[in-house]
């Protein structure tokens, strides 16, 4: 749980989003998830067992329908935050603090892993290119009589599909993610490896 919600605070900020409007547990997963603009989001061990308990002090109750639970504040959890609006204007103001900081360190760990990624792409591109020159010169045809296409040139397409999949694959994994410079560098010596492996067996 991030340290803004230490002491007690992410009950008190429970109700607040349910003083808005009854949900389930995993729209309030959600709201917190954009609330912290995706850098965070609470487990449901974080939230369920927290719903329980403003359950059982009153403060919340449930209505169960197709096997989900809606939960919504009682007047008793109403005159909580009432009698904390204070406390809860102080949460809103460390909770933007907070995120403007997780904002900052993501943009430092993206500056940071952005040129491994340029590496890593720059690396797949040479192992695709290798690959392929390897791939045709052993199954480029030897001068003579002209060949009809057979079960082999299929296996060829194939290969073929399966290399640009692989590619294209990893090319939006390694995008998707903020990898560290460890993770890349164990990514790297993978393709290493493979095309290594691809060499010794086009021998």
């Amino acid at each position: 749980m991030t340290a803004v919600f230490s002491h007690g605070r992410l009950r008190l900020y429970l109700l607040k989003l349910l003083d808005d409007g009854p949900k389930h547990g995993y729209e309030l997963i959600r709201l917190l998830e954009d609330r912290f603009l995706g850098l965070y989001a609470p487990s449901a061990g974080t939230i369920y067992p927290r719903l329980r308990r403003l359950e059982v002090e009153g403060l919340v109750s449930h209505t169960a329908a197709g096997g989900r639970k809606t939960y919504e504040i009682t007047d008793a959890g109403r005159a909580e935050l009432r009698q904390r609006a204070d406390e809860l204007t102080v949460l809103e103001a460390d909770i933007a603090a907070s995120v403007a900081d997780l904002s900052t360190r993501a943009g430092e760990i993206s500056s940071k892993v952005r040129g491994p990624v340029r590496d890593l792409d720059r690396e797949l591109s040479e192992a695709t290119g290798q690959t392929r020159r390897t791939r045709w010169e052993v199954s480029a045809p030897l001068p003579g009589p002209a060949s009809t296409a057979g079960p082999h040139d299929a296996l060829v397409d194939e290969f073929d599909k399966r290399l640009a999949a692989f590619t294209g694959e990893v090319r939006q994994l390694v995008r998707a993610r903020q990898f560290s410079d460890t993770q890349l560098r164990t990514a790297t010596r993978l393709l290493d490896g493979a095309l290594d492996g691809l060499r010794r067996l086009l021998r």
